[in-house]
């Protein structure tokens, strides 16, 4: 079989996997799949029979994640890490994630198949929550596998006030045993993820896979607005305390404070209104609002901007503002000498070295607590991510899955100890 014989039929392998993940998903477009889920549970099952495939053995760990080891893992010799999250935003799409749990297996699975033997210890793990969109507590698995995770965290709750630590002692976790989950740091010399780029740098550029250079930083707040609830027919529209006009404005005010400061991005995301009836002036509305960027004073700057702003508003409609942050992360470097072998391995399968920044989190915030880490980009149509149309093409996943083939087999053995920044 020729080379491009290989990367066509590992591109459609690829590709076939990932329509069979997605179909495990809440009813509706795109793909819902929520943490400690039945979607959850069920798209495990398929992953560790991935893992069996590429010859590694499963095991469910305390957070939640699905941990898929090789021999050398097993025995504890040190250790690279792969893998991303398999839990996705409400009506997202199928690559998001998934794509770095799919392709490092089926990277497993061709070298083994080929009979190239890694003389490194090898985990792949399928985190069990990163986007936060259950609990808007976000990183769960990366934390505890990096020794960072919060205990405070498993008393968030979902729509339904169901705990954090409730649900994932359902699903077969043990929140109790969680700090048992984190890894010696000299036990593991790198974490490498796969991820589409989620932007429009590399289908600009004509150019399948590019490699990372760093991660943004990344904060959410919860704010909360009171208002008085009234009749909608019998109340006269002056002297309304309406906390939904009010947040509105408040939309309006972020949003422009968002495009008058360069290098920030953040978006307010989700709101709840209280009592949410047609003919009931709003009484309270809860809203998030995230902010994204590489430099901490930036997003500190924005950040104090928008929320005097919110204050303001508050005070001249008479409304009550409160706001507290939920969760904070920030910026990380990829290790350089990931960078190069990620470059070494793109062009030993002629591909553009193109490095770049990643606008979005991903788990390797919270393992660049644990080790080096380094990440892959693959070409996203249009840029579009979060969304049903998200899309890769077959051809993009063959040639990523030979690039990290080639990145696997060129490491040879677990590289020594590095000084770390």
């Amino acid at each position: 079989m020729t080379d491009s014989s290989t990367q066509a039929a590992l591109g459609r392998r690829l590709m076939a996997r990932l329509d069979e993940a997605a179909r495990h998903s809440q009813p509706g477009p795109g793909v819902t799949r929520l943490f400690c889920s039945d979607e959850h549970r069920a798209v495990l099952e398929l992953i560790a029979d991935w893992m069996r495939q590429a010859g590694l053995s499963p095991e469910l760990d305390a957070s939640g994640n699905l941990v898929g080891r090789n021999a050398r893992a097993a025995r504890g010799e040190r250790t690279l890490i792969l893998g991303s999250h398999q839990d996705t935003v409400t009506e997202g799409g199928k690559y998001d994630g998934m794509l770095g749990v799919a392709l490092p297996l089926q990277a497993l699975q061709a070298l083994k198949e080929a009979g190239t033997e890694l003389l490194y210890g090898v985990e792949v793990v399928a985190f069990g929550d990163e986007e936060g969109t259950r609990f808007q507590s976000t990183l769960i698995g990366s934390r505890a596998l990096a020794g960072t995770f919060d205990p405070a965290s498993l008393e968030a709750r979902d729509a339904e006030g169901v705990t954090l630590g409730e649900a994932l002692e359902a699903f077969g976790g043990n929140p109790q045993a969680i700090p048992q989950v984190a890894r010696r740091p000299e036990s593991v010399f790198g974490f490498v993820e796969v991820h589409i780029e989620q932007g429009p740098v590399l289908e600009q550029r004509d150019q399948a896979v590019g490699i990372v250079t760093a991660l943004t930083g990344i904060e959410r707040h919860r704010l909360s607005l009171r208002g008085k609830a009234g009749h909608a027919g019998t109340t006269p529209m002056a002297g309304r305390r309406d906390a939904l006009v009010g947040a509105a404005e408040m939309v309006v005010e972020a949003d422009r404070a968002l495009n008058a400061t360069p290098d920030l991005v953040g978006v307010v995301g989700k709101l709840d209104v209280r009592p949410n009836a047609v003919n009931v002036i709003p009484a309270e509305v809860n809203f998030t609002l995230e902010l994204r960027s590489p430099s901490a004073d930036v997003r500190e700057k924005g950040r104090r901007e928008i929320l005097e702003a919110c204050q303001r508003i508050a005070r001249t409609r008479g409304l009550e503002l409160s706001s507290e942050p939920t969760y904070g992360a920030e910026a990380v470097a990829c290790a350089e000498w990931l960078i190069e072998a990620l470059e070494g391995a793109c062009r030993a399968c002629d591909e553009p070295t193109q490095r770049l920044f990643s606008g979005a989190g991903h788990d390797g915030l919270a393992m660049h607590d644990l080790t080096d880490i380094g990440m892959l980009f693959v070409r996203c149509k249009e840029g579009l991510s979060h969304h049903p149309d998200e899309a890769i093409s077959e051809e993009d996943a063959g040639r990523a899955t030979r690039v990290l083939m080639r990145f696997l087999s060129d490491l040879g053995s677990a590289p020594e100890t590095r000084d770390r920044d």
